[in-house]
């Protein structure tokens, strides 16, 4: 697989507004049980140290809490739901042309609350643990809810 291939069963997905457009893409896959979100690094991603910028990993795990509460409890699929905390730790550094890839569990979910754990890793090393609390908003006017952001197969396709 050449540097800048994105591994198979992950597509583009549109998440977070222009802000994610302007840093993005990221690419999702839902294997029916879990989502998992990626992206290349690329120079634009880098910081002094040509590694991945705090930031854009900060961005990352912030889209791969959201994102993972519409697939694995839905309860509450299709609301909106805004970052009340959210904590990062670098555990180490993400070099250019590397493939991040997260995953993200639903640890509890109240009336309001939504609390998330998650991880990223590149060639299956961690370095990005993370976890965060989000509010419950209003439902958005996603199309399909369960799946507002295409990670299903089409139907006839695996």
């Amino acid at each position: 697989m050449s540097a800048s291939a994105i591994p198979a069963g992950f597509r583009p997905v549109a998440i977070g507004g222009e802000f994610l457009k302007t840093i993005g893409p990221l690419h999702g896959h839902w294997d029916g049980e879990h989502v998992r979100l990626g992206f290349r690094v690329e120079e634009r991603h880098a910081n002094i140290a040509r590694a991945c910028h705090g930031g854009m990993l900060t961005s990352f795990a912030d889209m791969q809490m959201a994102v993972v509460t519409h697939y694995q409890w839905p309860e509450i699929a299709g609301h909106s739901f805004p970052t009340i905390s959210l904590t990062t730790d670098f555990v180490a550094p993400v070099p250019l042309g590397a493939w991040l890839e997260g995953s993200a569990e639903v640890i509890r979910a109240t009336k309001s609350l939504v609390f998330l754990q998650g991880t990223a890793s590149v060639e299956g090393a961690t370095v990005l643990r993370f976890s965060g609390v989000y509010k419950i908003g209003p439902k958005r006017d996603y199309a399909n809810p369960r799946d507002p952001f295409g990670l299903l197969p089409s139907p006839g396709k695996k």
